[in-house]
């Protein structure tokens, strides 16, 4: 609010002090000796003033004009931001309560997770299907705290997560999704490590995979890859889709943004609500990234997360040390 009030008082001012500068160069004009000696007209009339009572007149009124400009802009501003504050405040407010609403039912479901662990045996052929229940269960945890981190505003601005056994993971379980598609889900995963926490490196990974699974026909593919430089990861997920159509692709970040009606695209059996996609970017922009659409046309779609580097915490150790 007040950045928009500060831009409105700089534009002001400008106009203010191009009027003031026009109106100096016109009394100078007037001083020149041709317009001085000029021999008035019949209906002329001539106002005698001091130069320096003017000029100090002008300035004045300048900066009295600079100043209102400054509080009116302000003023309307304030008022402007108001729905949006509300707004906002609303949704962190839901986002808060649904996450708090949600902790509890899903401690008990975990620790009846785990009591369930406890009675299967390691040989029991269940063993791995209980496990892989117990790991969710706590993905779905730290899912809801980090949401209610996001919405209280403490989430850890230095969060570091290992790329490699992310994208594992998601492979692991996303596979599921692809295979009961008829999809393809291949995933390259590098040793890297990206600027954010494990929990919300696995929810861009999880979106994203499971936008692409979504629009890929049977017997297609989808496929993850990472590139990583000193400063920055980037993750792209390819698929074979129809590519972005019925909306603009600057637009499928937009929180209910929607594409070509469910029966325009043959590919896709899911229902989606135009969130995944936009709980991304929010996640990427708030790290220091982005997240964009490289390409789309007729025969897929590439998406693009782009998210800082994390440190080495190992040669953070053995700079500790040597220090």
């Amino acid at each position: 609010m007040i950045g928009i009030a500060l831009r409105v008082a700089v534009v002001s001012a400008a106009l203010v002090i191009a009027i003031i500068v026009l109106v100096v160069a016109y009394v100078l004009w007037q001083l020149t000796p041709n317009q001085l000696h000029e021999q008035p007209g019949p209906t002329d009339i001539h106002i005698y003033l001091d130069t320096i009572d003017l000029s100090v007149a002008v300035i004045g009124v300048g900066g009295l004009a600079i100043i209102l400009a400054g509080i009116a802009a302000w003023l309307i501003a304030r008022r402007a931001v108001r729905p949006i504050a509300e707004a906002a405040r609303m949704q962190r407010t839901f986002v808060a309560d649904a996450s708090h609403e949600l902790r509890t039912p899903l401690t008990v479901l975990n620790a009846r997770v785990q009591r369930l662990q406890r009675m299967t045996p390691d040989d029991d052929r269940r063993r791995p299907v209980v496990d892989d229940l117990r790991e969710d269960t706590q993905i779905l945890i730290n899912i809801v705290n980090d949401l209610l981190e996001a919405a209280a505003g403490t989430a850890d601005p230095d969060g570091s997560a290992d790329l490699r056994a992310a994208m594992d993971s998601v492979h692991r379980d996303m596979n599921v999704l692809a295979a009961e598609r008829g999809v393809t889900l291949d995933v390259e995963p590098i040793d890297a490590r990206a600027g954010v926490s494990e929990t919300q490196l696995r929810r861009c990974l999880v979106a994203l995979t499971d936008n692409a699974i979504g629009h890929t026909p049977q017997g297609g593919h989808v496929r993850i890859t990472a590139t990583t430089t000193a400063t920055r990861v980037t993750i792209r997920v390819a698929d074979d889709g129809p590519g972005v159509v019925g909306i603009e692709p600057t637009r499928v970040f937009d929180r209910f943004a929607h594409g070509a009606p469910a029966d325009a695209i043959a590919t896709s059996t899911r229902t989606g609500y135009g969130i995944g996609l936009a709980l991304v970017r929010d996640i990427a922009v708030r790290a220091g990234g982005d997240a964009v659409i490289e390409q789309t046309n007729s025969s897929g779609t590439i998406f693009a997360l782009y998210l800082p580097t994390a440190p080495d915490s190992s040669s953070e150790h053995d700079r500790k040390d040597r220090a």
